[in-house]
C-alpha cells in the first residue's frame, strides 16, 4: 500500500492505557467502546489513497458487509495521503458520534495521536492494512501489546509467496547469479512493506538455491516514484544482464520494471512479481511484452469485509479483537489472473 512521509503533522506521542490490553499473544482487548451497541452501529472508515483500486474494493467490502450484518452504517472517507486530514477526520467522526473507527493511515508516525483522540472519547479503534502504535511513532520498534489491532494481510507471508515465485522464475530461466541483480522497492518507513521484503529475500534465496546481490531503492509506493528511483539505480549497473524485482506493492514493481525496459533490457530479462495484481494486469490483459512474471493478488473487498465484521463483533458481542486478522492471498499470472477475480486499474 502506499503512503508518502510525514509532512507538517504535529503528532503528540502519548502513551495510552487501556486501548487495546494483550489478554494472550494472539487477542487484544480493547476497552475504548464504554458498553455493548444494542442498536444500529455507526462506523468510520478512513482510508489513505482511496482512490487506489486496492481501496475501493476494500470500501466496497466494508459496505457489503455492513448491509450484510444489517443495521450497520459504514462511511468511507478518503484521507489521500494526508496525515493531518487522518487526524481531522478522526475528530470529525467522533464528533457524529461514531462508535467505531477503523483507520488505513497515510503514514504510522500519526498513530499515537489517533490512538489518544479515540481513546479519550471512548470510541472503539481498529488499523487496517498498516499498522500504528499506541506509544510511539515507529510500529517495528513498538511493543506487540502496544499495537492497535490490526486487519489485513501477513506481511511476512506475502513477502514469501512472491519470493518464492521469483526464485522459482530465475531458475526456470537458467539466469547466473553473478551477472543478475534484484531490485527491492518499498517505502522504507513503512513496517508492513519491510516485513514483505525481508520475507521476499528470504524465500528468494532458498528457492533459486543462490544469493543474488539486492538494490535497495527507497520509494513513496508510486509507480512515478518506483520507476524514476530505479531508473537512477539501473542506470549505476551497467553490467547486470537480468533483473529480479519485488517491492512493497504493484505500483512499486510496475514502476521498477517499466524502468528497467526503457533502459534498454528485454521483458525476457527481468522477473517481476508484483504484489496487488491489479497493475499487473494491465500489461497481461494488453498483450504486450513485459517483465512482469506473476503477482500475488490481495482482495481488499475481503479485508475491508473482515474489518467491518472484527468491530461489529466487538462492538454488539464484546468479542475481543485480535491482534492481526488475515485475509486469503494467491499467486496469479497471465494465464489465470482473469478468472482469479482481479480488477484492473
Amino acid at each position: 500500500m502506499r503512503t508518502r512521509a510525514l509532512g507538517g503533522a504535529s503528532i503528540a506521542v502519548a502513551v495510552v492505557l487501556g486501548l487495546a490490553a494483550c489478554s494472550s499473544g494472539k487477542e487484544s482487548t480493547s476497552t475504548n467502546a464504554s458498553k455493548k451497541v444494542s442498536g444500529k452501529i455507526s462506523i468510520a472508515y478512513l482510508q489513505k489513497q482511496g482512490d487506489q483500486q486496492y481501496f475501493i474494493d476494500e470500501a466496497q467490502g466494508a459496505q457489503a458487509k455492513a448491509r450484510q450484518l444489517g443495521g450497520v452504517d459504514v462511511k468511507v472517507v478518503n484521507l489521500g495521503n494526508d496525515t493531518n486530514k487522518a487526524v481531522s477526520e478522526t475528530q470529525a467522526a467522533i464528533a457524529q458520534k461514531v462508535n467505531g473507527v477503523i483507520i488505513v493511515p497515510p503514514d504510522p508516525a500519526v498513530g499515537p495521536q489517533i490512538v489518544q483522540t479515540a481513546a479519550a472519547a471512548k470510541v472503539a479503534l481498529l488499523s487496517s492494512d498498516d499498522q500504528i502504535c499506541k506509544n510511539g511513532t515507529d510500529p517495528s520498534k513498538c511493543a506487540k501489546d502496544q499495537l492497535v489491532p490490526r486487519v489485513g494481510f501477513s506481511g511476512t507471508q506475502m513477502g514469501t509467496q512472491v519470493g518464492q515465485r521469483a526464485g522459482e522464475e530465475f531458475k526456470k530461466a537458467g539466469w547466473k547469479a553473478a551477472d543478475t541483480a534484484i531490485i527491492a522497492a518499498w517505502k522504507q518507513d513503512v513496517t508492513v512493506c519491510t516485513d514483505r521484503v525481508v520475507a521476499a529475500q528470504s524465500a528468494f534465496e532458498q528457492a533459486a538455491g543462490v544469493k543474488v546481490r539486492v538494490v535497495k531503492v527507497g520509494t513513496d509506493n508510486t509507480p512515478p516514484d518506483a520507476q524514476s528511483k530505479t531508473a537512477a539505480a539501473v542506470s549505476g549497473n551497467h553490467s547486470v544482464k537480468h533483473w529480479v524485482v519485488w517491492g512493497c506493492n504493484d505500483e512499486n514493481v510496475s514502476g521498477a520494471v517499466n524502468a528497467i525496459q526503457n533502459a534498454g533490457y528485454k521483458a525476457a530479462d527481468v522477473d517481476g512479481v508484483g504484489l496487488g495484481a491489479y497493475l499487473a494486469c494491465k500489461d497481461w490483459g494488453s498483450g504486450k511484452q513485459t517483465g512482469m512474471r506473476a503477482a500475488l493478488f490481495i482482495n481488499g473487498y475481503d479485508v475491508g469485509g473482515l474489518a467491518v465484521q472484527t468491530m461489529v463483533d466487538y462492538l454488539r458481542q464484546g468479542k475481543a479483537m485480535p491482534q492481526e486478522a488475515f485475509a486469503p492471498t494467491k499467486m496469479v499470472d497471465p494465464t489465470n489472473w482473469r478468472q482469479s477475480g482481479v480488477k484492473c486499474t
